[in-house]
């Protein structure tokens, strides 16, 4: 994957998995989906529709992320390989990771679950270790124009443009 032929100095792009993610990235995911539903399932204990309203607009603002997220990914850079810098990744350098996190919260939301809570700091720290991983890669692949990209663009509080 490391298309200007130079040297991999910290070995990054030897473990890749597709397309620059963590080779354990979509696992990981899978894995703490399971174990935070069935957490949360467990101790979900308050009635929902109290809090409908707010967990719907983390679960609108998730799809969106996704939607335009993957589209931006399957399209654009599957054809041609770039450093995606429009749609959802020009207000966060993560809209996909962001989502599954938005989705999380929009269940604690929905049960004010303590240990959901505390499960997901986990879950944040894991996506964050990821994202770590896969910013380095990209440092790598695209140099100077990821840096810049990295500077103008928030990692986790998507900049909000009116």
């Amino acid at each position: 994957m490391n298309t200007d032929n130079t040297p991999d100095k910290k070995g990054l792009l030897a473990g890749l998995g597709r397309h620059g993610e963590h080779p354990y990235g979509d696992l990981g995911q899978i894995i703490i989906l399971i174990g935070f539903l069935a957490i949360w399932i467990l101790d979900s204990y308050a009635p929902i529709y109290i809090r409908l309203v707010v967990a719907s607009l983390f679960l609108v603002f998730a799809i969106y992320l996704v939607r335009s997220g993957h589209r931006a990914i399957s399209e654009d850079v599957l054809s041609s390989p770039r450093l995606l810098t429009d749609g959802a990744f020009s207000r966060v350098r993560h809209p996909i990771y962001l989502a599954a996190l938005l989705f999380y919260i929009m269940l604690i939301v929905l049960t004010l679950s303590m240990i959901s809570m505390l499960v997901f700091a986990g879950i944040f720290l894991f996506c964050n270790y990821i994202a770590a991983y896969e910013e380095k890669v990209l440092e790598q692949k695209y140099g100077q124009d990821y840096r810049d990209y990295k500077k103008s663009v928030p990692k986790w509080i998507p900049r909000l443009k009116l």
